[in-house]
C-alpha cells in the first residue's frame, strides 16, 4: 500500500527552481526516445545535459531536504506539488 505524508512545503521561488528542472528533465528522457547515436554531437549534448540536469534535480532535493529536515523513509523518495509547494513523502 502506498503512503503519502505532507512533510513540509518549499517557497515559491525554491518550488520554481525545481519545477524547471524536473521540465527540463522530462524533456530530455523525450528527447532521448526519438534521438539515435548516430548524430554522435548532438547525442553526446543529450547524454551531458540529462546527467548535469540530474545531478541538480537531486542537488536541489539534498539541499531543501537539509534546509527542512523532512522526515525520510528507507523506500520513501519525495513528491512535491507544484500548485501547493507542499512537499510529500511516499512510501510503499
Amino acid at each position: 500500500m502506498v503512503t503519502k505524508k505532507t512533510v513540509g512545503q518549499v517557497t515559491e521561488e525554491e518550488k520554481n527552481e525545481i519545477q524547471q528542472l524536473f521540465e527540463r528533465r522530462n524533456g530530455l528522457n523525450e528527447l532521448a526516445k526519438i534521438l539515435t547515436p548516430d548524430n554522435d554531437a548532438l547525442y553526446q549534448k543529450l547524454v551531458k545535459d540529462m546527467g548535469e540536469t540530474g545531478t541538480k534535480f537531486q542537488n536541489w532535493w539534498d539541499r531543501m531536504s537539509a534546509k527542512y529536515q523532512w522526515d525520510s523513509a528507507e523506500n520513501g523518495h519525495w513528491e512535491i506539488n507544484f500548485e501547493t509547494c507542499e512537499i510529500y513523502l511516499i512510501t510503499e
